[in-house]
């Protein structure tokens, strides 16, 4: 990178760590993208590993990562969906001693929820945070892409993921994974405390104003 930038005649630029202690303070209130990034980054614990699935919901979440303590991140790949949790438990397995935060969309997280069972039934260290929407945003965003800038409400109906809605924390219990739903930011933080200072599965439903 020296040698490259050196070609360019590239200006150096001092490089600014960003620190916890320069993370916006939360107030009390509805949990958004925003609070919920934050928060998460404030409890991020060092030497974590992140599984990022948040997709449409978890952009500020990896924002304010950079003021969390030192940890691995890692995306999915070319814009699939689906593999965070397994990613999660892959991460778990191959590293027993980090904690694993799971960063997961709800709609993508339907594609392997399967993967909670496996983290019960293994005892893995991860936390999963379930980022609660009721919609398959990204594929909403998708659609508006390859032009259907009007879709139907049939076509709409297909990505609501309200009709039911998806009990998150019986469905964490039915896998044998310990959760809790948090639709505040004072819920939230209460939640995510507890979970990331547990050892082994655990689920925060995060519910999204």
């Amino acid at each position: 990178m020296r040698r490259l930038a050196d070609t360019l005649n590239a200006p150096d630029n001092p490089i600014h760590l960003q620190t916890s202690e320069e993370l916006p303070t939360v107030e009390d209130g509805v949990l958004d993208q925003r609070s919920l990034g934050i928060i998460t980054a404030q409890l991020l614990p060092a030497n974590a590993i992140v599984s990022d699935e948040g997709v449409s919901s978890g952009g500020q979440v990896y924002r304010y990562s950079a003021g969390a303590p030192k940890h691995d991140w890692m995306t999915i790949t070319g814009g699939a969906i689906g593999q965070g949790l397994p990613l999660a438990t892959g991460a778990a397995i191959a590293c027993p001693n980090r904690k694993v935060i799971a960063i997961q969309a709800d709609g993508s997280a339907m594609y392997t929820v399967q993967a909670l069972w496996t983290m019960a039934r293994e005892n893995l260290d991860v936390t999963v945070i379930i980022l609660k929407n009721n919609s398959y945003g990204i594929l909403n965003i998708e659609l508006d892409r390859v032009g259907v800038t009007a879709p139907g409400p049939k076509a709409l109906s297909l990505l609501d993921l309200s009709n039911p809605v998806i009990d998150w924390v019986a469905m964490s219990h039915s896998m044998g994974v310990p959760a809790q739903s948090a639709s505040t930011t004072q819920e939230f933080r209460t939640a995510l405390s507890a979970a990331v200072a547990h050892d082994g599965p655990r689920l925060v439903e995060a519910v999204l104003a």
